[in-house]
């Protein structure tokens, strides 16, 4: 890499994510659920329960819509680890 693309990368400053951490999470979580791991999915949602429970930040965005994603989660893992309870 040259000296000016260095200049200009630097000029730039860190990279932005286009999604937040908790939408990253929740599609790990569903990735898990896709693949069978309850318990690694079990543990997303903590971490995403963890991240509503602290302070909001400004960052955040909706935060209702967060929770209700948080919800629609839970039931999701609920649905799959309770398949006898699914609605015909």
């Amino acid at each position: 890499m040259s000296e000016s693309e260095n200049d200009r990368k630097s000029e730039i400053g860190p990279p932005r994510y286009s999604r937040r951490l908790s939408d990253k999470i929740l599609i790990a979580f569903h990735h898990a659920c896709d693949q069978g791991d309850y318990e690694i999915a079990e543990k997303l949602l903590h971490v995403l329960e963890l991240m509503l429970t602290r302070r909001p930040s400004p960052a955040e965005g909706n935060r209702r819509r967060t929770i209700e994603s948080l919800v629609a989660a839970h039931e999701r893992l609920w649905m799959l680890r309770h398949p006898e309870h699914r609605p015909e």
